[in-house]
């Protein structure tokens, strides 16, 4: 039996500060991504050395010490280069990255490669066009949204105060319904900024750009 997160408990989230990573050729081309492992284009590249950048700056200014974060990213190619490429820009031995599966892009099944356009709307709604019912639909062979909600539930249970997580589009999203409270419609719909950080507190979402540059979802 699938358990929806209508039946778990509030969890308390900490601050922390969220990356997406930075754009992909499948991004580029409106491709349903998901678990693929898809590397980074140039773009994403630059986006990433930015972010860190960015991050660093964050820090100094908000008196954060870097080597006393946990650093948590997904395993696949696009979040884990990014995240390098991040932690670049500092100059002191950071404490190493904590790679968790429960990060990983959300699963699209049969439908990972195809192009947005080409997927009717018996099969998957592309971004800006959802409702909120989209939450439950599960692909074949992959998750709804309310699968990843559950996993991050569960790796909020290791998530520290003031750490940085570098994961995907998909987990951005849930992330803001699960920490602030925005609706499923709204976050269902909302372009999940590359080359941005997100600083998660008090239950509120503020993000910083490093490049202005916004990517497609998924």
């Amino acid at each position: 039996m699938n358990v929806q997160t209508e039946t778990l408990p509030a969890t308390e989230w900490p601050d922390f500060y969220f990356a997406r990573h930075g754009e992909t050729s499948w991004n580029r081309e409106r491709r349903y991504q998901g678990t693929r492992d898809i590397p980074l284009n140039d773009v994403g590249r630059k986006q990433a050395d930015s972010n860190g950048v960015l991050l660093r700056e964050l820090f100094e200014r908000n008196g954060v010490d870097p080597q006393s974060l946990n650093w948590f990213a997904s395993p696949l190619s696009r979040a884990s280069e990014t995240m390098d490429r991040m932690r670049a820009a500092f100059s002191v031995d950071l404490p190493p990255v904590i790679y968790d599966k429960r990060l990983v892009e959300i699963s699209f099944g049969d439908l990972e490669g195809r192009l947005h356009a080409e997927i009717n709307r018996e099969m998957a709604i592309a971004p800006g066009n959802r409702d909120e019912s989209y939450w439950h639909f599960r692909p074949n062979n992959g998750e709804n949204y309310d699968d990843v909600a559950v996993r991050l539930l569960q790796f909020a249970e290791v998530l520290t105060h003031h750490a940085v997580v570098v994961a995907h589009g998909g987990i951005l999203r849930v992330l803001r319904h699960l920490v602030e409270g925005a609706p499923r419609g709204e976050v269902l719909n909302w372009p999940p900024p590359q080359g941005a950080v997100a600083h998660f507190s008090s239950k509120r979402m503020t993000l910083y750009s490093a490049a202005n540059t916004w990517g497609d979802a998924d």
